[in-house]
């Protein structure tokens, strides 16, 4: 018999993340970097670490950093915190630098998912890596989060493991793994960890420290928010929505006679008429209920839990994996998710439902620790990009409620935006305007997932709480959404009068359907932190795909540009749009990107960089990818079908179309049109897509990727070859 459970996802409050109690290993005060030797250690006064951090990353000490952010937050609670970066996989020696943990390993593949950092969209290796010393490509495994965590149990095997980061969180359940082009297990079986955080951790992991430093045994930590770990059984006191089948018949009713009077009816079924006699009717002690259960059956959310379809049935089963999928993203609120379970052969692996989101209070606490903001000294002068990418910009916010299909920040980050305190963010400024070496005044970025959603949210908690849209802003603005920017302007006025900074800029990717809303906000962006290029990311044009995106029509962005060129103008200054666009992506005809190959010609864009989709791990275009069905809808067997660009051919050919006036694109091209009766785009005028003529070439193509990277001092390569390099700053 199983314990009854003692879980309270949703009436116990989250507990602040500066409330917790200090380790006794406070008194050895804070460490200017996390060690990653013995003789940091020694130099400290300590003769082991607590926790251990093992990432596929260099170290570097920054609130950009993951494990880094991790690490100061679990120091902060009093614990000795050590790292291991980037270590030799191939034996468990170095796994053993720091000696034995005394509490656990952390484990991460790092800031970004290993496979996706080591393969391009085409599966052919890159050569480089933006998160190692010198940019060298090769310094961490395939499925790093696996290979770290097998070292760790060989080198220590009874130190629990926890693993957590994005490669970890977006393979928490049973997953389509596009680079062996079959279903994987969980990560937390193939990984044998512990206990799986996914999404941000910050409170998951303080708890998790706190309770194994009590002596609680980690098997016995199964109600903490944002986890995953494997069981048997499942507990006493659960109720079980049974999801693991589509189109299953309802209840059929048998029809009556309309001449027989109740207790002949009860009679006919083999019952009786409780009420006709006087007794109570029959309670029900089911505890496995069908998916959808009557609306009237109240159940306790804390104490039910879906069954996915298992492993074995969605690895065999394309429709049911995308229904798994769809029933995943819709358990994804923390105001409402229940807890998810997926059977592997005999064991079940659990989710329980996701993190509460930090407070404005825990995320100022979060970054107003005392980050050393650069490299371990261990790298010497070795240039790392990702490091020199962020070094002068500053993350105000986390979460992202746009949606798109194609992304993992919702699956990872959450959809409830995040904001950090105004005076938190100039502190961040302050600080990096005093201590960073080479500010010369550039704040390169203010921003975070998105350039535009600090502070933006729904208007009330408790409509926040019942929504279950996978969307804010598709298919339009809801109604329920603040969209006041005015919170974001603000900050934008105060950090730019700051003694020293002479220009800020924005970075990252503006929603620009959102932007409309706010006339105000969009002439401060575009008067004041705009140098001379914006990007921004239509992704299509065409609404086959852009359905399946889940993004907005090409209006809005004729909208905004509209703005954007006011704007401008209006300023005296001569700025470009930088649009992005995907190929190749689930709903995408070739007639698709012929189309949108005549609006780049139109526009006068000749794109440079091409982005090709890439079905990364859980995300809900990869369901469509692998499946051939849209989880935006209900699946079923006959549910609506997708187009999926399938093949290095076809995916050549969209690609293509995207750079429609590259000469060693031209005869596939022509082949193409005339295929789909659209020779008339073949000639030598303004109005064809491509020429009559072949000039001789040489078949190849440079990846923008490696040729962009080291850009001719004095410009700044742009994603289109067609606007004019901007100056130097």
């Amino acid at each position: 018999m199983n314990a009854p459970v003692d879980v309270s996802f949703f009436t116990r409050a989250a507990k602040p993340l500066t409330s917790y109690r200090k380790y006794w290993a406070q008194r050895f005060g804070r460490a200017p970097f996390l060690p990653m030797s013995r003789a940091e250690m020694d130099a400290l006064g300590w003769d082991s670490c607590d926790i251990v951090l093992v990432t596929g990353d260099a170290y570097v000490d920054h609130p950009s950093f993951g494990m880094a952010v991790i690490g100061r937050v679990l120091e902060a609670q009093g614990f000795r915190v050590g790292i291991i970066a980037q270590p030799d996989w191939h034996s468990a020696e170095p796994f053993k630098a720091l000696g034995k943990p005394n509490l656990f390993w952390g484990v991460t593949a790092g800031n970004m998912d290993s496979m996706i950092n080591r393969y391009t969209a085409d599966r052919k290796i890159r050569s480089d890596d933006a998160y190692t010393p010198g940019d060298v490509g090769g310094k961490r495994p395939d499925r790093a989060a696996i290979v770290y965590s097998q070292r760790c149990r060989e080198a220590y095997k009874d130190v629990p493991i926890v693993l957590g980061g994005i490669e970890g969180s977006l393979r928490r359940i049973a997953h389509y793994d596009y680079w062996s082009d079959k279903v994987r297990h969980s990560i937390v079986l193939d990984a044998k960890c512990d206990l799986l955080l996914y999404g941000n951790a910050e409170r998951a992991i303080v708890e998790i420290a706190h309770r194994l430093a009590a002596k609680e045994p980690v098997a016995q930590i199964t109600d903490v928010r944002g986890t995953a770990f494997v069981r048997r059984d499942t507990p006493e006191g659960w109720t079980q929505i049974d999801s693991t089948q589509v189109d299953q018949p309802g209840r059929v009713d048998e029809i009556t006679s309309p001449y027989m009077t109740t207790s002949e009816q009860a009679k006919a079924q083999g019952a009786s008429c409780a009420a006709e006699e006087g007794g109570e009717p029959p309670q029900s002690s089911t505890h496995t209920l069908a998916f959808a259960p009557n609306p009237r059956l109240k159940l306790k959310r804390d104490t039910t839990v879906i069954r996915l379809p298992s492993y074995e049935q969605v690895k065999s089963d394309p429709v049911l994996y995308a229904h798994a999928n769809r029933v995943l993203h819709l358990e994804t609120n923390p105001g409402n998710a229940r807890a998810l379970v997926q059977a592997h052969g005999d064991r079940d692996v659990w989710l329980t439902p996701p993190p509460i989101p930090l407070t404005t209070a825990e995320m100022d606490h979060v970054f107003d620790l005392q980050y050393a903001r650069a490299p371990h000294p261990s790298y010497g002068d070795a240039k790392i990009p990702a490091w020199e990418m962020i070094r002068f910009s500053v993350n105000i916010m986390r979460g992202c409620f746009g949606g798109c299909t194609f992304c993992s920040i919702t699956e990872h980050e959450g959809r409830i935006i995040q904001s950090r305190s105004e005076d938190s963010i100039i502190r961040e400024i302050e600080e990096m305007r005093d201590k960073v070496p080479g500010f010369t005044g550039i704040v390169s970025d203010l921003g975070g997932p998105t350039a535009n959603m600090y502070r933006i949210g729904c208007r009330t908690p408790e409509i926040e709480a019942a929504c279950r849209k996978p969307s804010c802003v598709y298919p339009g603005i809801c109604s329920n959404l603040n969209t006041d920017h005015g919170p974001l302007v603000k900050i934008y006025r105060r950090a730019r009068a700051l003694k020293g900074v002479k220009k800020i800029l924005i970075g990252s990717g503006l929603r620009y359907d959102l932007a409309v809303q706010s006339p105000e906000y969009v002439k401060e962006l575009v008067q004041h932190h705009v140098g001379g290029y914006l990007k921004i990311a239509p992704e299509h044009t065409e609404n086959g795909p852009l359905t399946k995106m889940m993004k907005p029509g090409i209006g809005s962005y004729d909208k905004f540009k509209a703005m954007f060129e006011k704007f401008s103008k209006e300023a005296g200054k001569e700025q470009y749009l930088i649009p992005y666009f995907i190929a190749a992506h689930p709903g995408t005809s070739d007639e698709d990107m012929m189309n949108l190959a005549l609006w780049l010609k139109r526009n006068g864009f000749r794109a440079d960089q091409v982005q090709t989709f890439y079905p990364s791990p859980m995300a809900t275009a990869t369901a469509m990818y692998h499946s051939g069905k849209n989880p935006l809808r209900k699946i079923g067997r006959a549910s609506e079908p997708v187009d999926i660009v399938r093949g290095d051919r076809r995916r050549r050919l969209h690609k293509g179309f995207l750079r429609y006036h590259d000469p060693n694109n031209w005869p596939m091209l022509r082949d193409a049109l005339k295929a789909m009766g659209r020779a008339d785009l073949i000639g030598n005028g303004k109005h064809h897509l491509v020429p009559t003529f072949q000039p001789v070439t040489d078949g190849s193509y440079a990846s923008p990727r490696r040729k962009n990277s080291t850009p001719k001092k004095g410009t700044v390569l742009t994603q289109h070859t067609g606007l004019p390099p901007r100056k130097g700053r």
